[in-house]
């Protein structure tokens, strides 16, 4: 693809956008919805159709035991995150997030008046459950998890799944688990934090769960997902927070996401292959070099370290670019750890020093394109290479 300014061809490791599409059968429903004339609101939950048929996804394809009446549609994992953080906030609580995070759960969290605090992770990108306990207060009130995680690929098994959630039930904290790549599991399998809730009174649940249909059905400009909400209470919040925000989800494209449901057995499971085929093809030579640590268990990105070059990763990107065509993501975005004072305005901002040499790639996008990338960024390394 051309750059419309400079006419370079620039290769795009930086974003997560996929190569795939979804389904005919997507695009057909879209649009037989809009010429039959179901363009009108639907209700703020969403349609029910629609969140019926999630119900029984999550129920097989997940382990939740849930109701249509805890299930929201949004339009769009990230707005459902952020809708269920603003329903679960309190003056002055504190959200435990990992230190090497998605800066979207970091934006999201101080919009809600939720003051952050990092936890620690291994040399794999896995959370501890001492460390996590260990940095939680008295102020604690939310745990974010993210498996499998963006930007890592980290996957969290059930022994440590399990870990975590008695740690927050103990501590009396809510869970929030964003699974937008639950279909994208590589080495291992996903497991849903909520379905080890499955014999928990509905009234006494903590786990509220975040899906997308950008991920597994590769839709990602219909702006579609879906919040799975721990217990009544907690959905008659986030009806509240979605209707003074959204009204309701674009009625189109929850028709669009009645398909998707559908056809997802084949589709996500054929998607998962194509990103796993190109994981295989292209990164074991940056582990080979180095760069990486092994390869990501999951999802569509994987973090390199490129401190060989003694360039800090903007410097690195930008120089990447400007020689190569090649974009990638700096990735102390995915470590920046504000400070609040006590009125919860941040004090001050800075990254962590030790993400100051590491970038993000992505390789969910074209094989050939990926493939070009890495040997140019391979390329790019060895010529600058201190010493």
């Amino acid at each position: 693809m051309k750059e419309l300014t400079t006419g370079t061809e620039v290769i795009k490791l930086h974003v997560g956008e996929p190569y795939f599409g979804p389904p005919d059968q997507v695009a057909e429903a879209f649009v037989e919805a809009v010429r039959r004339g179901d363009t009108k609101y639907s209700g703020v939950e969403g349609l029910p159709a629609l969140r019926e048929s999630l119900v029984e996804k999550l129920r097989t394809d997940n382990g939740l035991d849930t109701d249509v009446s805890r299930v929201l549609v949004t339009p769009g994992s990230c707005q459902g995150l952020s809708a269920l953080l603003q329903s679960l906030a309190e003056p002055g609580a504190e959200i435990l997030l990992p230190e090497l995070h998605w800066p979207v759960h970091l934006q999201q969290s101080l919009l809600a008046g939720l003051r952050p605090v990092f936890y620690k992770l291994g040399p794999d990108f896995l959370p501890d459950p001492e460390s996590l306990a260990a940095a939680a207060g008295p102020r604690t009130r939310i745990l974010l998890l993210n498996s499998p995680a963006n930007p890592s690929g980290a996957v969290m098994d059930a022994k440590l799944v399990g870990a975590l959630l008695d740690l927050a039930r103990s501590k009396g904290w809510q869970v929030i688990s964003d699974e937008a790549y639950e279909h994208y599991v590589f080495e291992g399998e996903h497991l849903s934090v909520a379905a080890l809730e499955r014999d928990v009174p509905v009234d006494e649940r903590i786990v509220h769960s975040t899906f997308s249909f950008s991920k597994s059905v590769a839709m990602t400009g219909y702006r579609l997902g879906y919040v799975a909400a721990a217990n009544e209470k907690a959905a008659d919040a986030l009806k509240v927070v979605q209707e003074a925000s959204i009204i309701g989800t674009s009625t189109p494209a929850q028709y669009a996401g009645i398909a998707a449901v559908q056809t997802r057995a084949d589709i996500a499971e054929l998607n998962r292959k194509r990103v796993m085929t190109s994981r295989d093809a292209s990164l074991p030579r940056l582990v080979e070099a180095g760069l990486l640590g092994g390869l990501p268990a999951g999802g569509w990105y994987a973090i390199a370290d490129i401190g060989r070059t003694g360039m800090d990763a903007e410097t690195f990107a930008t120089r990447l670019l400007d020689a190569t065509g090649v974009a990638v993501v700096p990735g102390n975005g995915f470590a920046w750890h504000p400070e609040l004072d006590e009125a919860g305005n941040i004090a001050s901002a800075a990254y962590a020093p030790w993400a100051r040499h590491l970038i993000r790639i992505a390789f969910c996008v074209d094989p050939d394109a990926l493939e070009r990338g890495v040997q140019s960024l391979l390329d790019f390394v060895n010529d600058h290479s201190a010493g």
